[in-house]
């Protein structure tokens, strides 16, 4: 931008600026402002003079057609005039902007050249026998009174001084003894002082104008600039995480898929690396949160240090968990690069004596995977590799670093692997449910529990949602996996009168599919729950939105009367334009901008959402809270309900059912005290 010429002057220009729009004309204009608008104009104005001079040259050689007309006596002379001092000024005028002449110096010289070339016809032409005709050919110094005042758009003060010169020589040569006549002198010469100030006052409104236009154009830069300084500030703010300074999940998980994106159009392979810091919790237990803060901090900038050095990216992905992505040919350098990460947390030497291992000094797990080790073609598959390192990192004995190796046979439950067991998966048991509370800020009541999806292989090991609810959209098992999920929270429901509401995950391949709503209807009526104690999440996208099927069964589940909640609000591509879309009945606002807060911006980014949210009338749920201060802060806010550790982590069916039983015995001995 422009501004950025001019960032010396930045402070001052948006209070000035006002200041100088509402200066009256007779004051002092601003010398700093005033020298802004000279440096802007420098070569435009440059430019129209050097323009203005040579179609003056051929308008002023062109009218000697007319001195052959009016005072063809001397029209040789004035021609052979014309021509000298038209050739003349085109080389003044080329010499001084070969050699750099400043904007003020070459409008002095066009006025200095208009002056010239009036002089050099008036003097032949003075000479002229018939003063009849040459005292209405007087009239030529109007014109050049108009040249300099309006043509060239000469600065105020060079334009009066020209003009002011010309108009003397006029009124002189109309007052000669040649041309003496009472009443042609006193005509010509008011139509002389009608013209001089006439022109001359149209020259001091233009500059005026012209120096207000810059005004109002710096303004609206000015404004521009602060707002694309905001914007950035805020991408900066969505894209960090406020405790570390690092990236957050957010902007990993864009990077992530920029090299996802190079990998698979043939491009350089990248790694992707796990951090893990070992036994945290015991540090944060005993030595406090703000120690506990400290060693993230401490930790994350060894690791920012290390990484710029390999041209890596590095970022917070959770708790005490970091990512690191590398950029490499091949897998060879993955070892060399999480040895040394690892090393560098080992020598930072952070006292951590509740370690059960023995070690004394705080260190890391990593475990690393190779985007050319992949044949799935899923990124999340990536991240689950990583992941399995990471754990195998940990079950080694913690301070070391696994590499993902797809040729173990621990390796291979790939996504067919997956794919073969959800469809089994409800008939032997291997899917079940845990529910997380929702919590009423002000009361802690239990407003609400989400159902959440677990997956367990035959090996008994546990397999991430995020791993496999993409393989079941892909091969269809979503539908049989949602039905038996909303028809499970039904039953709950049933068991337990006194949970309000159970909230359901559902995706838009669930919402295409034709008869969804029909079939929810089907659970409920077989139930016999009200819908009202029945809310759907869904995640914000563009196929949310614009789908047609999609916003039709969407409207099927609002007539039966089911809830709709918008899932992880501010993480997706849809944002304010899914909401205008959509009529939801509450939004579930991302743990991302909550663990932002610790910051200023941060806190101020959050408000900011949740006063969008509450002017546009929806229930506000903020997911991750899990401290004590989060908490206050969503008190301060007026959240309606939170979600998160602190209120309260998944549980199966049984320890919800114990926890409904308790806060309705709660209940009622709070109600029969006020009674």
């Amino acid at each position: 931008m422009q501004l950025q010429a001019d960032q010396s002057i930045n402070p001052f220009l948006t209070n000035d600026v006002n200041g100088e729009l509402a200066r009256r004309w007779y004051r002092r204009r601003s010398p700093e402002l005033h020298q802004l608008y000279n440096r802007r104009r420098e070569e435009p104005r440059k430019r129209d003079n050097r323009l203005m001079v040579w179609v003056g040259v051929i308008i002023y050689v062109c009218f000697a057609g007319l001195d052959y007309l009016l005072i063809p006596a001397v029209a040789d002379l004035t021609t052979l005039c014309r021509v000298t001092v038209s050739i003349t000024a085109v080389v003044i005028l080329e010499l001084m902007i070969s050699r750099g002449m400043t904007a003020r110096l070459l409008e002095a010289g066009c006025g200095a050249l208009i002056l010239i070339s009036y002089v050099a016809w008036l003097i032949p032409a003075s000479n002229n026998p018939d003063t009849i005709a040459l005292s209405y050919y007087m009239i030529f110094g109007a014109i050049f009174m108009m040249m300099c005042n309006l043509f060239f758009n000469l600065s105020f003060f060079v334009a009066a001084i020209t003009s002011v010169s010309i108009f003397i020589i006029c009124l002189i040569s109309v007052n000669s003894p040649e041309l003496s006549n009472y009443s042609y002198s006193v005509a010509f010469s008011a139509f002389f002082l009608s013209c001089f100030a006439t022109t001359l006052y149209v020259n001091w409104k233009l500059n005026a104008e012209r120096y207000n236009v810059f005004l109002n154009a710096l303004q609206a830069e000015i404004r521009q600039n602060e707002v694309v300084e905001r914007g950035e500030a805020l991408l900066r703010l969505s894209n960090t995480d406020a405790l570390t300074g690092l990236k957050n999940r957010r902007a990993i998980d864009e990077r992530l898929r920029a090299h996802w994106g190079d990998w698979q159009t043939g491009k350089r392979g990248f790694a992707t690396l796990l951090i893990d810091i070992d036994f945290f919790k015991n540090f944060n237990d005993h030595y406090g949160h703000q120690e506990g803060d400290r060693c993230l901090i401490l930790v994350a900038q060894s690791l920012a240090e290390l990484v710029e050095q390999h041209g890596a990216t590095v970022g917070r992905f959770g708790g005490e968990e970091f990512i690191v992505l590398a950029q490499m040919a091949d897998s060879e350098g993955i070892a060399p690069l999480a040895e040394a990460i690892r090393r560098s947390i080992e020598d930072l030497q952070l006292e951590h004596v509740q370690r059960p291992d023995g070690d004394r000094f705080v260190t890391v797990s990593i475990g690393a995977a190779f985007s050319g080790n992949q044949s799935s073609g899923k990124l999340e598959r990536l991240i689950t590799e990583a992941d399995r390192a990471l754990y195998r990192a940990k079950a080694s004995g913690r301070n070391c670093i696994w590499v993902f190796d797809p040729n173990e046979p621990q390796a291979r439950d790939n996504g067919e692997d997956i794919a073969t067991v959800l469809q089994v998966a409800i008939a032997e048991g291997l899917v079940s449910l845990v529910y997380q509370p929702i919590r009423n800020v002000v009361s802690g009541r239990l407003e609400a529990a989400e159902v959440l999806m677990r997956l367990k292989m035959p090996d008994g090991r546990m397999i991430s949602p995020m791993v496999f609810i993409p393989v079941a959209e892909r091969t269809g098992a979503i539908m049989e996996l949602g039905r038996w999920a909303i028809r499970s929270a039904c039953q709950m429901l049933v068991a337990e009168e006194w949970l309000p509401l159970l909230s359901v995950n559902i995706s838009a391949v669930q919402l295409k599919a034709p008869g969804f709503a029909i079939s929810v209807a089907a659970i409920l009526a077989e139930t016999s729950i009200s819908p009202q104690r029945m809310a759907f999440e869904v995640t914000e996208g563009r196929e949310i939105e614009t789908h047609p099927d999609v916003l039709r069964s969407i409207g099927e589940l609002k007539q039966l009367g089911v809830k709709l909640w918008l899932d992880d609000f501010g993480t997706g591509f849809a944002g304010l334009s899914c909401l205008r879309a959509i009529e939801f009945d509450t939004v579930k606002i991302d743990r991302s901008f909550l663990h932002d807060t610790p910051g200023p911006r941060g806190v101020r980014l959050l408000q900011d959402i949740v006063t969008l949210l509450g002017n546009r009338g929806h229930g506000i749920v903020v997911e991750g809270v899990e401290t004590e201060r989060q908490l206050g802060l969503m008190r301060s806010f007026g959240i309606d309900c939170v979600q998160g550790y602190h209120v309260g982590r998944p549980m199966a069916a049984d320890s919800l059912r114990r926890l409904c039983s308790e806060e309705a015995a709660a209940s009622a001995v709070r109600a029969s005290a006020c009674g």
